[in-house]
């Protein structure tokens, strides 16, 4: 079968994971923690699965570079709501996470439109940070379903890591974006 024919995959299963996002808040807010693990379970595999189709075969494309960060966000910004809605973690958590994605995007709006294109380029430890919250949302299902009953210590120290990571990565994207902001602006002052 031609590259052709399955060169959209990585897309439809961004597009999948974003249809995901709707039942998992509803699955959380609703205590049907079990069967929401599964979802974010499916999600999770589904955002593995399009980032390998798409390095190991050439897949990329502009919209999936766009879609993709924001199916994360999506999931990871309507799991933290829902789990602070159901008391699952400190609100202040949820005000953390939505926080720092909200500065992020209103800097990159105000970058483009003050300066000029935006490339999206997370940094490492942005990725990293996603991985925390990640598998922050995930230990947090584990515990609220019937698989495992974790201690208390290990959510709060998961808890913990997650807000100083989330804070501190928040933090580097404003130096370094504001950074770059300074010296386009002297460039073309320059110019």
């Amino acid at each position: 079968m031609p590259d052709t024919m399955w060169r959209h995959l990585p897309n439809a299963l961004t597009g999948l994971r974003m249809l995901l996002v709707a039942p998992l808040a509803w699955l959380i807010l609703n205590h049907r923690y079990d069967v929401a693990l599964v979802v974010a379970a499916v999600a999770g595999l589904s955002d593995a699965l399009d980032g390998y189709f798409a390095k190991h075969f050439g897949w990329q494309s502009w919209l999936g570079g766009i879609l993709d960060p924001i199916a994360d966000k999506l999931m990871l910004v309507a799991c933290f709501v829902c789990l602070g809605l159901v008391g699952a973690h400190p609100e202040w958590l949820s005000w953390i996470v939505v926080g720092r994605d909200v500065v992020i995007v209103a800097g990159a709006v105000a970058y483009h439109n003050l300066i000029g294109r935006i490339s999206a380029q997370p940094t490492l430890f942005s990725k990293l940070t996603t991985c925390i919250q990640i598998a922050y949302v995930l230990t947090q299902l584990v515990d609220l379903s019937s698989a495992l009953s974790l201690p208390p210590v290990v959510l709060q120290a998961l808890i913990w890591t997650t807000a100083i990571c989330t804070v501190a990565s928040g933090l580097q994207y404003i130096v370094i974006w504001s950074t770059k902001a300074v010296r386009a602006r002297r460039a073309g002052d320059q110019a």
